[in-house]
């Protein structure tokens, strides 16, 4: 729905509702219950609260609202994309030629870091729209998200990339950067001059927002300093994004059956009680090295399991 005011309201699944219940953890959160909600959540530093209600409406109040609806509800959760915009304006935005790309992967403490980017144009928008890349409804479950992912894949080939960067490389790659924001500007660059490969004429391209757009100017090779970059110009409302964020999740989630069934264990998503008690048993099991192949280094998470040792 459109914003009113300094609040939010949607509707969400139970499964959405722990989903994002895990993912605030992860952020330092602080929880509370009351009556007829499954939870309610206060970020102090973010301005912001939400709460999830038993019968499936999420309010979001605070001056933090519009941040974190587009930068983390949206483009996380329910892949609605359409923040700030009535449902006519949503679907009938005009779409010139450009690129859209996404991440997923860099809050969760195992597993890979995944960029993808999506060329759109008045061709494949509407190809895009068509199958429900921006329905919510759609990205209600991971197998809702892998059948989505398919389908886009399905109805653009060869105007779309996805850059999967493993653990191994990952961390060999921070330890030389020294800083997760231009590490996702790495990523994001390169999977923007994959992109130009195949659509050599893309003229534009826009990123999520994490940071200052200057990293990423600054990544790019001589092509894609050619192209118009945007950051912040309703993006995360964008038919390009939208479908990025499912390619690069799609990435992910693949990413993460691959790593548990090659350590033996069932990873999990986030950085949260649950992975750090995986983290442990594999600590006791196989030693501090095993981390090396299937987490993130520089989270607070892997200082904590190896203190002392």
């Amino acid at each position: 729905m459109p914003p009113q005011g300094n609040g939010y309201v949607c509707k969400t699944t139970r499964e959405e509702n722990a989903a994002l219940r895990r993912l605030l953890e992860a952020r330092g959160w602080e929880f509370s219950e009351i009556p007829y909600a499954e939870f309610r959540a206060v970020s102090a530093a973010e301005h912001v609260g939400v709460v999830a209600y038993t019968s499936g409406k999420l309010v979001v109040q605070g001056r933090g609202t519009e941040d974190f609806v587009r930068y983390l509800l949206e483009p996380e959760l329910v892949h609605t994309f359409t923040y700030g915009y009535t449902p006519e304006e949503a679907a009938g935005i005009e779409v010139a030629p450009h690129g859209g790309v996404d991440e997923s992967g860099k809050g969760d403490f195992f597993g890979p870091l995944v960029v993808a980017a999506v060329y759109a144009d008045a061709e494949t928008a509407p190809l895009l729209r068509k199958i429900g890349a921006c329905d919510s409804k759609q990205g209600s479950s991971n197998r809702k998200r892998l059948e989505m992912a398919r389908a886009i894949r399905e109805a653009i080939p060869g105007r779309f990339t996805v850059l999967t960067l493993k653990p191994e490389t990952y961390n060999r790659l921070y330890s030389e950067i020294g800083n997760l924001n231009r590490l996702l500007a790495w990523g994001h660059a390169r999977s923007i001059e994959n992109l130009l490969e195949l659509v050599p004429d893309c003229p534009r391209m826009l990123s999520d927002k994490f940071g200052n757009e200057i990293l990423i100017r600054r990544a790019l090779m001589e092509r894609g300093r050619r192209i118009k970059l945007d950051q912040q110009v309703r993006a995360e409302s964008d038919v390009a994004v939208a479908a990025a964020s499912f390619l690069a999740r799609e990435g992910f989630l693949r990413g993460m059956e691959k790593l548990s069934a090659e350590i033996g264990v069932e990873l999990p998503r986030g950085a949260g009680r649950i992975v750090k008690e995986t983290g442990r048993r594999l600590l006791a099991e196989r030693g501090r090295d095993i981390f090396a192949h299937c987490a993130k280094l520089h989270f607070k998470t892997y200082a904590e399991l190896c203190d002392g040792l």
